[in-house]
């Protein structure tokens, strides 16, 4: 069991309009400022999606570039972008995210129902997603929405190799409608399977909307890392919506400093992942 907890947040997502939630950051000022307030709460790492001017998702390459280089500029974290974008987004606009040359990205591991859609995720996409990153030294996070996506990543690593920077990590999205549950017993069973990958794979688990509880005590009790923030849930309790990223990834902390596995800075976070 790791004796630090690597925190990630995810404050924007594609799925949620700001109409609604009034509180989602979707400007690069309310993106940057999220980031530096998560920062300094405990987060070392930040899952990115980007906003038109209208605060609809978008995959501008000129919108994506300059989101990398004014999080580089304003924090240390360790920036990740979705290689996933919103579910209507085509496969080349989505490879071409890797040219914002980020740390990390996003590599789901096979295709899900999302809601009434479909999260299109072609084996011929997945394997040129992995070996473009491997390219430019970019590092990947392998998104598992359910069990059998474990074994996609067993057989691509078989073929294709390591990724970039050698560590191989994971994380569980529970709780999609048409997913895996969010629940300890699904959690587990990832676990379990965890151990068909290199010696080393770490994870961290994400339970969308009210699965955010259980999940995350879940994967703290199985040595795993947390991503939480507002693309995965806007509500805090029943009843109660999310006042802020802040919020959620200071919820997270406490977790995480109660089960005596503090926060990793972005300095440990970096060495954890290869970044």
């Amino acid at each position: 069991m790791t004796t630090g907890t690597l925190i990630t947040v995810a404050p924007t997502g594609a799925e949620s309009a700001k109409a609604e939630v009034p509180a989602l950051p979707v400007t690069l000022d309310e993106l940057l400022l999220t980031a530096k307030e998560c920062e300094a709460l405990g987060a070392a790492v930040i899952h990115v999606h980007i906003r038109d001017d209208e605060a609809k998702p978008t995959l501008d390459p000129g919108r994506l570039r300059d989101t990398v280089a004014a999080l580089r500029e304003n924090t240390d974290l360790i920036v990740q972008l979705s290689t996933g974008g919103a579910v209507t987004d085509p496969e080349a606009a989505r490879l071409a995210v890797l040219d914002a040359r980020p740390d990390m990205a996003s590599c789901t591991m096979g295709t899900v129902n999302f809601g009434d859609d479909v999260f299109l995720n072609r084996w011929e996409f997945i394997v040129d997603l992995h070996t473009r990153m491997q390219e430019r030294g970019v590092v990947p996070e392998y998104e598992i929405f359910d069990l059998g996506h474990l074994t996609a990543l067993q057989r691509l690593l078989g073929k294709y190799g390591l990724p970039a920077g050698g560590h191989v990590h994971v994380d569980f999205v529970m709780g999609v409608p048409g997913g895996m549950p969010g629940t300890a017993e699904a959690l587990v069973a990832c676990r379990q399977a965890v151990r068909d990958l290199p010696e080393g794979t770490t994870f961290s688990a994400t339970g969308i909307g009210r699965s955010t509880i259980p999940v995350m005590l879940a994967s703290l009790a199985t040595g795993g890392h947390l991503r939480v923030g507002m693309e995965d849930t806007v509500t805090y309790a029943k009843g109660q919506p999310v006042e802020s990223n802040m919020q959620l990834v200071a919820r997270a902390v406490a977790a995480a400093q109660l089960a005596q596995r503090p926060p990793l800075t972005p300095t440990g976070a970096r060495q954890l992942l290869g970044v």
